[in-house]
């Protein structure tokens, strides 16, 4: 006789075929995930890591025996150049790596507070446009604007009978070169600073508040700290953008200012001599400095990541 009560002996056989089919859809999901990112792995591979590897040990290779050496480090140490390239990168990178931060906080700040959403939109598009508004064309509009002959430095001399170059003012000197800098790298740090600002969640200022706090006092004790990690990361990133442009630098200051991208281009690239085991040792400490800064940037997004619930 037909008994309408399942059999109990059938439900343990259920459960390991239930598990089975979760096994095999996690590991297809997996499969998926992973095919995904074997463009981006390969690209890593081809053009970050092998060449990389290739400069290493290009640094530590004779240029004549092709045997192992030291000589590229020390040549590039002991040569007072070689240190004034590196010294003239890395504060053309701190100082615009600060005004950047420092200008671009309080822009970001600004265009957070805004409540028309299409002036803010427009405001986040250009910003988007100027961070990636470099190299040559961005050389060539400063150059056409506050060069000998750019139609701002002869407006004011027109105007007002004052010549910029004659005051100490150049575009083409370290100074000139920052303000240049300055140009992408205060929308970069608006765009990277913004998704901070909006993880600030809105309790915590109404909790500030029902505790008496005022809005001064909320932005300096509650606010700001909790930023903080992010801005710190957001100016060592606009350190390293510095620190690694080429194309600007070598259209404007190109036998003007020493800087490293621009010597490893000469050494390689020279007209007279050519020495790649220096251009490669001089790539390294490029590398080992802006290590350098990643890590205090990987550092400082961990610990904004714990306020921002990531």
């Amino acid at each position: 006789m037909a008994s309408g009560i399942a059999d109990p002996a059938s439900k343990p056989s259920e459960a390991p075929r239930r598990t089975r089919r979760q096994s095999d859809r996690g590991w297809s999901y997996t499969l998926r995930s992973w095919l995904g990112l074997i463009p981006f792995l390969l690209f890593c591979l081809l053009f970050e890591i092998l060449p990389a590897i290739i400069i290493i040990q290009g640094s530590l290779t004779d240029n004549t025996t092709g045997s192992f050496t030291l000589d590229n480090y020390r040549h590039m140490l002991s040569q007072a150049s070689n240190l004034r390239a590196f010294e003239n990168s890395i504060s053309i990178s701190l100082v615009t790596a600060l005004l950047g931060g420092i200008i671009g906080g309080l822009a970001a700040y600004g265009v957070y507070n805004l409540r028309t959403g299409w002036l803010r939109n427009l405001l986040i598009g250009f910003s988007s446009i100027a961070a990636n508004f470099a190299g040559v064309p961005l050389a060539f509009a400063f150059v056409a604007t506050l060069g000998v002959t750019g139609f701002v430095t002869v407006a004011i001399q027109n105007w007002f009978h004052v010549s910029l170059y004659d005051h100490g003012f150049s575009i083409y000197q370290f100074w000139g070169l920052v303000m240049v800098y300055t140009y992408f790298q205060l929308p970069l740090m608006i765009l990277v600073t913004l998704p901070a600002l909006s993880a600030l969640r809105p309790e915590w200022k109404e909790a500030a508040t029902n505790l008496g706090a005022t809005n001064f006092t909320y932005w300096r004790r509650v606010a700001f700290p909790i930023l903080l990690p992010s801005l710190i990361a957001a100016t060592m990133l606009l350190f390293a953008n510095s620190f690694g442009a080429f194309a600007t630098a070598f259209a404007l200051a190109q036998g003007n200012i020493a800087l490293v991208p621009i010597l490893i281009n000469f050494v390689v690239n020279g007209n007279v001599t050519v020495d790649f085991g220096l251009g490669n040792a001089l790539a390294v400490g490029m590398i080992v400095i802006l290590l350098i800064a990643v890590s205090f940037y990987t550092a400082m997004v961990r610990r904004a990541n714990v306020w921002q619930g990531r």
